[in-house]
């Protein structure tokens, strides 16, 4: 029995082993693979859609700028007729509607005039902190740049303003022009990359200092050197190739980083991956599943258990009990006895031991069949257990022999006992519904002595009964 229940408990520490691993390993194998299609569809995919957000957003105004600081009209103008304020007034409100601009704008080097689709603005001044911009952009050796500037002429709001140079044919300064647009729809743009792609996007100078970055303060500078993170990575961040993707653990989390350089405005585009944002629908699941797994390994172990706890007590019926007739059979009876004999001999109560063999039982098989003889052998076994004590034990010895032994009970109660279930076979109804007739039995009654041991015992009541027998049948004889 004990063994069974080792066998349960080793299957159902198995089981959960199993659960637990497949488990494990299906989460291991769904993260690797979410980490390989983030670093080589999912993140490139969202810098190739970023990119072409930028293309739509800001490369389009870079190259109006470029064409507006290009177009032999716009020279002309400042060279020969800039007094024609109107002329520039409906050029700069002409760039402005047909490419949808927040304002585009005008610098004269030569009158140091300030021209909108307004119309003139001001006259720019350097004492003046809001055209500082100009006079800062003038002495760079670029043809352009990227700026984010407040200018209340134009709005209450920060602005990125796309600024380039004007030179003639002879490379003389003739002035800036530019557009600018809101800078609030792309830090909009960038909150929706947060939300929807939960990808943190920044955008570099070449100097690592970043120009546009989801809640970066305007007026404020940082530089990605400055970032102990990723100041270990500022060469590959800031090389003008076509992308780096660069992995590091911060703080305990995971982070893949890809870089692209966007030749067009000369600027660094970074995209940022922190990995436990795109694995935690694939943790949740994995402990979702691993609790469903294991409760159902739960109660499958405990299934388990039931069956062999059932198993096994039907196999000790069995090992135990006689299958017809639900008597004890002959092992458990000694076994049984065994006990009886220790406690009489150690209280001195009284013992005694009934045999009982059937009498012309094979002629109920021959004459009616076995399936009659193991009827009336039930309804035997049945009269002999409502006639008999609990603390008695009775047992089938085998074919149509049965035995009983009663414990605190002398020679003569054993045999009015034994009497009167003779007497009750042989009126039986039960019995005469099969065979037409009663029952007789023969039986020998004898007491435990307490020197003699158990074959002693048994074999004293076995030869009383067949003395019983011989001497004619249907009684029952004691010695």
């Amino acid at each position: 029995m004990k063994s069974n229940y080792k066998i349960a408990i080793l299957i159902s520490f198995f089981l959960f082993v199993l659960t637990i691993g497949s488990s494990i390993s299906y989460y291991m194998v769904s993260m690797n693979s979410m980490e390989r299609q983030l670093k080589t569809q999912s993140l490139p995919l969202s810098v190739d859609n970023i990119y072409t957000d930028i293309q739509k957003h800001i490369i389009e105004p870079y190259l109006v700028s470029s064409m507006m600081a290009s177009d032999t009209f716009m020279k002309d103008w400042l060279i020969n007729e800039e007094e024609n304020t109107a002329k520039i007034k409906k050029y700069l409100d002409s760039i402005k509607n047909k490419y949808g601009m927040l304002v585009s704008f005008l610098v004269s080097e030569k009158s140091q005039n300030y021209y909108t689709q307004n119309g003139f603005i001001e006259k720019i001044d350097k004492q003046n902190s809001t055209n500082k911009w100009y006079f800062d952009f003038k002495k760079l050796e670029e043809k352009h740049e990227i700026n984010l500037d407040l200018n209340d002429n134009i709005s209450n709001s920060v602005i990125m303003f796309i600024n380039f140079k004007i030179f003639d044919e002879n490379a003389n300064y003739l002035g800036a022009t530019g557009v600018g647009i809101k800078i609030s729809y792309i830090n909009e743009m960038l909150q929706r990359f947060r939300t929807n792609y939960k990808l943190k996007v920044i955008f570099l100078d070449k100097n690592g200092n970043i120009i546009l970055g989801e809640n970066h303060k305007y007026g404020t500078v940082e530089n990605i050197i400055d970032n102990t993170v990723y100041k270990e990575f500022k060469e590959s961040i800031l090389a003008n190739n076509s992308g780096q993707q660069i992995e590091y653990t911060s703080k305990g989390s995971k982070y893949i980083l890809n870089t692209k350089y966007i030749k067009e405005l000369d600027i660094h585009l970074l995209v940022e991956a922190k990995l436990d944002d795109f694995t935690q629908d694939t943790k949740q699941n994995f402990y979702l599943n691993l609790s469903i797994s294991l409760i159902l390994t739960l109660i499958i172990a405990i299934i388990i258990i039931n069956i062999i706890q059932e198993y096994n007590s039907k196999l000790e019926h069995l090992a135990k009990y006689d299958t017809l007739t639900n008597l004890p059979n002959r092992r458990h009876f000694t076994d049984t006895l065994h006990k009886y004999l220790a406690l009489s001999k150690r209280t001195n109560e009284k013992l005694t031991l009934l045999f009982i063999d059937i009498d012309d039982f094979k002629n109920i098989n021959d004459n009616f069949g076995h399936k009659i003889g193991d009827e009336v052998l039930k309804i035997v076994a049945q009269i002999i257990k409502e006639n008999t004590r609990d603390s008695d034990i009775s047992a089938r010895w085998g074919g149509e022999e049965f035995v009983l032994a009663f414990m605190n009970t002398d020679l003569k109660t054993a045999t009015t006992i034994a009497e009167k279930i003779r007497a009750i076979l042989e009126q039986s109804t039960q019995i005469k519904v099969f065979v037409g007739c009663g029952l007789t039995i023969s039986g020998g009654v004898t007491q435990y002595h307490p020197s003699e041991d158990l074959d002693s015992f048994i074999s004293r009541a076995d030869t009383a009964m067949y003395s019983a027998k011989e001497s004619g049948k249907n009684k029952i004889y004691k010695v």
